[in-house]
C-alpha cells in the first residue's frame, strides 16, 4: 500500500510540474496546461479512493497522533 501511495504521488507531482512546463512554454496559446491539471485533480480524486476503499476493507489501520 506505501509503494501505491508513493507511486501515485509522485504521479500528482509530474501532473502538475508538466502543467508549470506547458504553462511557461506555450503562455497560454494551447490546454495543455488545463489537461494536466486536470489529470492532476484525477489522480488525486483517485488517491483518495484508494486510501478510504483500503481503510474499509481493512488494507491500512488507522493510528492516531502519537
Amino acid at each position: 500500500m506505501k509503494i501505491i501511495v508513493a507511486v501515485a504521488f509522485i504521479l500528482i507531482l509530474g501532473s502538475l510540474a508538466s502543467a508549470l512546463f506547458y504553462l511557461m512554454r506555450d503562455q497560454g496559446k494551447s490546454n495543455r496546461t488545463v489537461k494536466a491539471l486536470a489529470f492532476r485533480v484525477g489522480f488525486s480524486i483517485t488517491l483518495f479512493v484508494l486510501v478510504l476503499v483500503a481503510w474499509r476493507l481493512g488494507y491500512i489501520q488507522p493510528t492516531g497522533i502519537r
